[in-house]
């Protein structure tokens, strides 16, 4: 156990790959003394260390809004940064699939919209041009998108965690903050490890982050739902079937990619995930529960209004995941050739989407102000991929906020 009060300038709450990005923006940017503190024994535990590995180009977002304007930053800063610090990353590619022809018009729009970002090399395909690239996928034409990579983002955020420590920066696993109270002009965290005092807060602490926005006295007008995704594993045998990534053309009314194939940084190609109300924020399979949970999300009024406009999508999900032979057939739509045997276990993934009591599953990355505190209140993907531009953002903002020093000569 830690004891005494040591006060740092900043305490950031939550070590996956947005909130150690953010400490080490901090540190770069300003004169500070700052400690991470992570509820789990080590870093990006959860939705850092559980997604696809994809660094994602900013073809799907919306010109202008918060994802598309970070994740185009984002990616070739974490290019950089992961070439500079000797992070294994490769630039692959990826091709979207329109499997009918009814979906030919939104590849239109997603041409439209990367181009508006400012990708490069886009290009439209016939079918044989999608062959060519993916000789074993299926569809009636499709989009190559050159600049979506692959890398280990758990290794990312170890990477960020060492420029934090060698700033000066600490960095506490096993953490978990259990209250939040105001002392004078400072904050003091209590935490499994014991008390931090600070004089302003940061919150990245993802599935949890609103919980801990109210510990800190804000009301969000967000509900943290928890969507679990489930992946396959193609055997060995069977990875000639995918030479880089294929995605289905996505649906507009809801925010996850369907089930796709993404080659990972080391070799292994995954296929999934689709997208299950999990029963514990932190619930990686069926027998994952939290009463707490459950009863914070069924007694949540957006939730009732999330389900009954996408209760038959919801029960599609739910079939999937209980059957194999389910999964397997929305794979078949991308790839024929792929059968129940191709298929080994995969790993999961839990995503923390903020719902808001519309039922509108918030799209857009959410961070609010509060007094001397700043809540991330939604970044789902791409934020792993962005993590560098949210933090420098986030950053940015408050050394303004919390009137601290910035340094001089300082990236921007």
């Amino acid at each position: 156990m830690l004891t005494g009060k040591r006060t740092v300038d900043v305490l950031v709450v939550g070590g996956g790959i947005v909130g150690v990005a953010t400490g080490m923006a901090l540190l770069e940017r300003a004169r500070l003394s700052l400690c991470i503190v992570e509820a789990e024994g080590r870093l990006a535990a959860h939705q850092t260390g559980n997604n696809s590995g994809v660094i994602h180009s900013g073809l799907y977002y919306q010109p202008g809004s918060l994802k598309a304007r970070n994740c185009v930053e984002g990616r070739r800063a974490l290019r950089r940064f992961c070439e500079t610090h000797g992070v294994p990353v490769e630039v692959c590619g990826k091709v979207v699939v329109a499997t009918r022809p009814e979906q030919l018009p939104a590849l239109d729009e997603l041409m439209r919209r990367g181009v508006a970002n400012g990708l490069q090399g886009l290009r439209r395909l016939a079918v044989g041009e999608v062959l060519d690239l993916e000789p074993h996928a299926a569809g009636c034409g499709g989009l190559h998108v050159p600049e979506t990579g692959i890398v280990d983002y758990r290794r990312v955020t170890e990477a960020y965690a060492d420029v934090v420590r060698s700033r000066g920066g600490e960095i506490l696993t096993g953490a978990r903050v259990i209250s939040v109270a105001r002392d004078g002009e400072g904050i003091v965290v209590e935490t499994s490890r014991g008390d931090r005092r600070a004089r302003a807060l940061v919150n990245c602490a993802g599935l949890q982050s609103d919980r801990v926005a109210r510990l800190c006295g804000a009301e969000p007008d967000v509900r943290i739902v928890p969507f679990r995704g489930e992946y396959y594993t193609l055997r060995p045998e069977a990875r000639r079937l995918v030479r880089n990534l294929i995605y289905p053309v996505p649906d507009p009314e809801f925010p996850f990619l369907g089930v796709h194939f993404t080659r990972r940084i080391g070799g292994e190609v995954e296929a999934g995930p689709n997208a299950v109300l999990a029963l514990k924020r932190e619930g990686y399979g069926w027998r994952d529960f939290s009463a707490r949970d459950v009863l914070a999300t069924v007694g949540y009024s957006g939730f009732w209004r999330l389900a009954r406009r996408y209760w038959r999508m919801g029960l599609g999900e739910m079939y999937r995941s209980l059957s194999k032979r389910a999964f397997v057939q929305a794979l078949q739509a991308l790839l024929p050739e792929i059968t129940s045997d191709d298929l080994g276990p995969g790993g999961a993934g839990v995503r923390a989407q903020a719902l808001d009591a519309t039922g509108a599953l918030v799209d857009d990355f959410r961070i609010v102000a509060g007094e001397r505190m700043i809540h991330v209140l939604n970044a789902p993907s791409p934020a792993a991929t962005a993590s560098l531009s949210i933090g420098r953002s986030i950053a940015e903002q408050a050394i303004a906020q919390f009137g601290l020093q910035g340094r001089p000569g300082a990236s921007a």
